[in-house]
């Protein structure tokens, strides 16, 4: 990393200042491990990198930084995959759809209001109220749809 770099938590850990909640080195760490990773990843995997990186790591320890992370909205849990990946943009809620790729496993978070307001609407109409909505799409990014090609 060089000097001009920045990892992702130094812009969390200003997000968690201002918000009033610490972002401890561990959940640093843990933010800085999903995000480095570039696809979604499993809790197990990240105990193994943190393992390499500091020593001495427990399952629960991981679970926690992430309830954490998911909770700041810093982190988001793909469902599908049991696996967690670094949120586009954590300075503001939003409901986000997840692309996964069924090739190279990459997953894009994206945010499209007409999805959101439609599945609103669809819940109004049977008088559902949400608790929580996440939309996963599987399928070909393009450039695993380039490679086939």
């Amino acid at each position: 990393m060089t000097a001009n770099s920045h990892r992702p938590s130094d812009a969390a850990a200003r997000l968690c200042d201002e918000r009033g909640v610490r972002l401890t080195p561990l959940r640093c760490a843990v933010l800085d491990l999903v995000v480095a990773a570039g696809r979604p990843i499993g809790a197990y995997e990240l105990l193994d990198l943190l393992r390499q990186q500091q020593g001495k790591a427990a399952p629960p320890t991981v679970y926690r930084a992430l309830d954490f992370l998911i909770e700041q909205g810093l982190v988001h849990r793909v469902e599908s995959l049991n696996a967690y990946v670094g949120c586009a943009d954590p300075a503001h809620t939003h409901a986000w759809q997840f692309l996964i790729c069924d090739g190279c496993g990459r997953a894009v978070e994206m945010e499209d209001r007409r999805i959101k307001n439609a599945i609103a609407k669809g819940a109004a109409d049977h008088g559902f109220v949400i608790g929580r909505q996440t939309v996963e799409i599987t399928g070909t990014c393009a450039d695993c749809s380039a490679g086939a090609a």
